[in-house]
């Protein structure tokens, strides 16, 4: 049993030692990055600017006549402006569109010069703005499709920042950086997901870990023979000895 144990603990400690370092260097670095750090909270501050009703001057009625095919409508701001946010309803489809509470004007989709006026209203660094780009397909893994289409605002500053921002509804919709970016990887790394960064309740984390468990049993078998039962017989000696039974 114990040379069976010792084998079989070889060859698993072999096949499994580079997945056990990769846990390992992945599960410090998410233990040991603050989460609030890691969701980009640091990057943007949250105004809460109040809707003004005396900047309302673009009635209700004016905008249901306007748009009467209005299926959601709310009152918010952007960029301290009172507005309208819209979805109008387009058979299966449907359109979001920020109009202002003052004059009434369609204020998107948003141009590339409002996109970095919203970005820069949020952004608490100091940093300045080194790339603007307008993404309407293929976002990267750090934008959700359902934002798109979206404004992405590159800032020079520490951790290369970048702020997404609505075209439709010029909202705040991701803040990430370079250390969100390596959890990201890491993330992956410790569930192993080789692939798309989704199969969470993958099959071979289930197999590995299955394996892992086998080699931790191994090695408890290994512990008992080479610590257990040395000491119990170098015990054993000890007694026969004080005895006189040699």
């Amino acid at each position: 049993m114990h040379k069976t144990a010792r084998k079989l603990h070889q060859w698993l400690m072999l096949f499994l030692g580079l997945q056990f370092a990769i846990w390992s260097v992945t599960g410090a670095y998410m233990v040991y990055m603050d989460i609030d750090f890691i969701h980009g909270d640091n990057l943007v501050t949250n105004p809460q600017t109040k809707v003004q009703p005396a900047q309302m001057h673009y009635s209700l009625q004016q905008l249901t006549r306007a748009y009467p095919n209005i299926d959601n409508i709310s009152v918010d701001t952007l960029l301290g402006e009172t507005v309208y946010r819209l979805t109008l309803a387009d058979g299966e489809s449907s359109t979001k569109l920020v109009i202002s509470a003052n004059s009434g004007e369609v204020l998107t989709p948003l141009s590339e010069s409002a996109a970095i006026s919203v970005a820069r209203y949020f952004y608490t660094g100091k940093g300045e703005v080194t790339e603007v780009a307008l993404i309407t397909d293929n976002p990267p893994f750090e934008l959700s499709p359902r934002h798109l289409p979206a404004w992405r605002v590159n800032f020079d500053d520490f951790g290369a920042p970048s702020l997404y921002v609505s075209a439709q509804t010029g909202i705040l919709v991701g803040k990430r950086h370079e250390f969100w970016r390596w959890f990201d990887w890491m993330f992956r790394f410790h569930i192993m997901d080789y692939s798309s960064g989704e199969d969470i309740d993958n099959a071979l984390l289930f197999w590995v870990a299955l394996l892992a468990s086998f080699g931790t049993l191994t090695g408890m078998v290994l512990v008992y023979f080479r610590v257990f039962k040395v000491q119990f017989t170098g015990r054993k000696k000890s007694r026969l000895r004080r005895g006189g039974v040699v």
